[in-house]
C-alpha cells in the first residue's frame, strides 16, 4: 500500500536550533535520483537516525542500527542481481550425514529445483544445506551464512562465491530467508529447523508474509513431520488454537519431485500479490473465464470483508511502481486479512486451468 510519510520525525527535527529537515532534503537531493518514488521513504530514514543522534543514549543501540542497516543495504545490493528469479528455502539439520537417506534426498531435491529454474537458499552450513546446494549446483544456490564465535565455515559448494552472504544478527538472516522465497521446503531437523516452520507459519498465518508454498519433505517412511501434524491436529486444532483452514498452509511428501510440482503447481497461474489500500489485489498470468468469476461469490464470499471479486486486465491506477507487472491480469477483493489457509484455497482454484479464460482477455 502507498507509504505515508511520518510527519513526526520531521516536526521533532524542525525543533533543533539548525532545520535539520531542510538538510535532509538537500542531502536526499543530492544522492538519490530526483524521479525516485522512494524519496519519502529515504527522507524518513535519514529523519530516523538523526533522532537517534539527536538522544545520543546508548553505544550499544547505536552499534545495533548501524550494523543493521549496513547488513541489509550490503544484502539488498547482493540479492538485486537475482530479483526476477524464484527462489525455494531450504531448511533441514546441519547434523545429517551424508550417507543418511534425508541427504539424498535433500541432493534430489536441489537438483529438481534446478532443473525447473528455481534456487535454493540454506544457510550455507553441511548437512541438509549442503545437499540441497550440492544438488543445485552454484548457479542455482544462494546461501545465507551466519557470523558465529566457532569456526562457522560454508559448505563446498558456496565457499568463495559472490552467491554467499554473511550475516551478524540472526533476525537479519531470517528476515531474508523468508523474503526471499517463492516458496519453503523443510526437512526433519533440530530446534533451528522446528523454529524456522513455527516462524514461517506464523508470519503467514498472520499476513506478515505474503503466503508461499510450504511443504514439508520427509523420506517414504520417515514420520517426522507425521508425528507433528498428528499433534499440531490433534493440540493445536484440537484446542481451538488454530483455525482448520490454516492446516491447508502445509504440504506433505516424501518425494523431490512432489515437492517441486507443488511449487510450481502453486505459480501455475498466481503471480503474486498485494494491499492497495483496502483492497487485496491477486496478480495473475491468464485471467479467469466468466464460469469461474461466476462461482467465486459462492465459493470465497468468506474472504471479503465486503463487495465481492473484481476482476480486470492490467494494473490499478496506485500500481504504477512495478511497470513490468502491467501485463497481469488483476482479481481483487475487500479481504478480512483472516484464514490464509482459506485464502490458499482461492489461490489453487484460480490455479486451475479449467479456470482460465480461453483466449486470455485483450
Amino acid at each position: 500500500m502507498p507509504y505515508e510519510p511520518d510527519d513526526y520525525l520531521n516536526r521533532h527535527l524542525q525543533t533543533s536550533g539548525t532545520d535539520l529537515a531542510s538538510k535532509v532534503d538537500e542531502l536526499l537531493a543530492l544522492a538519490a535520483p530526483g524521479a525516485s518514488l522512494n524519496s519519502p521513504l529515504y527522507r524518513d530514514m535519514l529523519s530516523t537516525v538523526l533522532r537517534m543522534a539527536q538522544a545520543d543514549r546508548n553505544r550499544w543501540d547505536a552499534k545495533i542500527m548501524l550494523q543493521t542497516l549496513r547488513e541489509m543495504e550490503h544484502a539488498f545490493s547482493v540479492l538485486e542481481q537475482f530479483k526476477r528469479r524464484r527462489k525455494v528455502t531450504v531448511f533441514g539439520s546441519a547434523r545429517t550425514p551424508i550417507n543418511h537417506p534425508l541427504y539424498q534426498l535433500a541432493k534430489e531435491l536441489g537438483a529438481v529445483l534446478a532443473r525447473n529454474e528455481l534456487m535454493a537458499i540454506t544457510g550455507a552450513g553441511g548437512g541438509i544445506m549442503a545437499a540441497a546446494h550440492e544438488g543445485a549446483g552454484l548457479e542455482h544456490s544462494l546461501g545465507l551464512n551466519i557470523a558465529l564465535p566457532f569456526e562457522q565455515s560454508a559448505n563446498a559448494t558456496l565457499q568463495g562465491s559472490s552467491n554467499l552472504l554473511s550475516f551478524k544478527f540472526f533476525f537479519l538472516r531470517k528476515l531474508f530467508f523468508v523474503k526471499e522465497a517463492d516458496a519453503l521446503v523443510l526437512c526433519p531437523g533440530g530446534f533451528g529447523t522446528l523454529d524456522e516452520a513455527l516462524e514461517v507459519l506464523t508470519l503467514i498465518q498472520t499476513g506478515k508474509s505474503p503466503l508461499v508454498p510450504v511443504v514439508l519433505l520427509d523420506e517414504p517412511d520417515g514420520s517426522f513431520w507425521q508425528d507433528a501434524l498428528t499433534f499440531i491436529h490433534k493440540q493445536l486444532e484440537g484446542n481451538g488454537y488454530i483455525l482448520p483452514s490454516d492446516q491447508k498452509l502445509l504440504t506433505l511428501t516424501s518425494s523431490a519431485d512432489a515437492a517441486v510440482a507443488e511449487i510450481t503447481r502453486f505459480y501455475g497461474n498466481y503471480h503474486s500479490s498485494r494491499w492497495l489500500n483496502e483492497r487485496f489485489v491477486v496478480r495473475l498470468h491468464h485471467a479467469l473465464n466468466a464460469e469461474a468469476m461466476a462461482q467465486l461469490p459462492e465459493l470465497f464470499s468468506d474472504l471479503c470483508k465486503s463487495g465481492g471479486f473484481v476482476q480486470q486486465q492490467g494494473p490499478f491506477d496506485s500500481e504504477g511502481d512495478e511497470p513490468d507487472l502491467a501485463s497481469l491480469s488483476r482479481l481483487a477483493f475487500t479481504f478480512r486479512g483472516r484464514e490464509y489457509g482459506r485464502l490458499r484455497e482461492l489461490y489453487d482454484f484460480l490455479n486451475a486451468p479449467q479456470n482460465w479464460a480461453t483466449p486470455p482477455l485483450p
